[in-house]
C-alpha cells in the first residue's frame, strides 16, 4: 500500500536517505522495464530530485503525473511510463490482411534492398505475427529496433539491417 494515497502502487522505490543523483537513476532503472503507462512511485529527502526528474521526463517522453509531501518532509514522486520514441522509418510496409508467412517474406525483400541501418516499419495483423517477427529477427540478424500495438492485434515493427 502507499503511505500516500493508501492504494496499491507498484512498484514503491524508496531512495530517502540518498543524495541526487542517485533517486533519478534508481528510477530510470525501473520505469525503463515498465510497460508504457505504467506508474513507479520514488520517494525522496534529496531536495534536487524534482529538478532532476522534471528535466528527464521532459527528454524522455515519461510523466512526472503528481508530486506529494511526505510527513518526513520527503516527497513521493509518481512517474507514468512514456512510449519510446518511435525510429523514423526510411519505408513503410502496410502488410495488414496478409497472412504469414507473407510479411516476414516480403520484408525481407524489401531490406535486402535498403542500405545498413535503414529503417523499414512492417505493420501486420496476422495472428501470431508478434512472435514470428521476433523468431526471424534471432535467426537473421535483422535488428528489431521497437515494435508496438498500434490497434488492437495490429503491430508495426521498426526493422533493420545490421
Amino acid at each position: 500500500m502507499s503511505e500516500i494515497t493508501g492504494r496499491a502502487a507498484h512498484p514503491t522505490l524508496d531512495m530517502r536517505g540518498t543524495r541526487c543523483p542517485a533517486p533519478l537513476l534508481g528510477a530510470k532503472k525501473i520505469v525503463d522495464d515498465l510497460k508504457p503507462g505504467e506508474t513507479l512511485v520514488l520517494l525522496s529527502d534529496c531536495p534536487g530530485t524534482a529538478d532532476d526528474l522534471f528535466a528527464w521526463a521532459k527528454w524522455t517522453g515519461n510523466e512526472v503525473v503528481k508530486t506529494e509531501r511526505l510527513p518526513d518532509g520527503g516527497s513521493a514522486y509518481h512517474l507514468r511510463r512514456g512510449r519510446a520514441p518511435r525510429p523514423v522509418p526510411s519505408a513503410v510496409l502496410d502488410l495488414r490482411g496478409v497472412v504469414c508467412p507473407g510479411p516476414i517474406v516480403e520484408a525481407k525483400k524489401l531490406l535486402a534492398g535498403m542500405r545498413p541501418g535503414e529503417t523499414l516499419e512492417l505493420v501486420s495483423n496476422c495472428p501470431g505475427i508478434e512472435t514470428d517477427v521476433a523468431d526471424w529477427a534471432k535467426a537473421t540478424g535483422v535488428e528489431l529496433r521497437a515494435s508496438e500495438e498500434v490497434a488492437p492485434g495490429e503491430f508495426a515493427f521498426f526493422l533493420a539491417r545490421r
